[in-house]
């Protein structure tokens, strides 16, 4: 049975990164794009992620092209979207697929424990993946939830 942390990625800059780097932190998840409506959430997810960070918190962003095309770009344009436009600091991935045949691993594995609405299909840009500092998925949110709203949910996952 695999587990978050046996799951790996490659980051925006091309590096593969271990899920296991994240043990003991609370993660949230969230395929993004640049060219969305949801985009503005970037600069709350940057928020949060900057007011817990020191307590063990991580945001880590997965760019998706899979919804209205609204991620076409490529690693330099997301990081210029992601850094110059919205102030991101926190991790940034290489570009998924969250849905289909080819659905990335970490996607896969999230969708099967937190199936959501769609019979474990995920709706469109920033679905947001809540995950415990065991490596245990705790709650899926919708796109149009804004971060703003779950920072109850990280607060009591961080147990702060």
């Amino acid at each position: 049975m695999t587990t978050f942390y046996q799951l790996t990625a490659t980051s925006l800059g091309g590096h593969p990164v271990s899920m296991a780097d994240y043990t003991g932190k609370v993660v949230l998840i969230v395929n993004t794009a640049s060219h969305c409506g949801f985009t503005p959430q970037y600069g709350s997810l940057e928020a949060l992620y900057k007011k817990y960070a020191d307590q063990g918190f991580v945001v880590l962003g997965f760019p998706c092209n899979q919804f209205g095309k609204q991620e076409p770009g490529g690693a330099e344009e997301i990081a210029q979207t992601c850094y110059i436009n919205y102030g991101v600091s926190f991790p940034m991935f290489d570009k998924v697929e969250v849905n289909g045949a080819a659905t990335h691993p970490v996607f896969r594995y999230l969708k099967s424990e937190l199936p959501g609405l769609l019979g474990g299909r995920i709706k469109w840009n920033f679905t947001k993946f809540l995950i415990g500092r065991d490596g245990k998925p705790l709650k899926r949110f919708a796109p149009f939830t804004a971060p703003e709203k779950i920072e109850a949910a990280i607060v009591a996952a961080l147990k702060i």
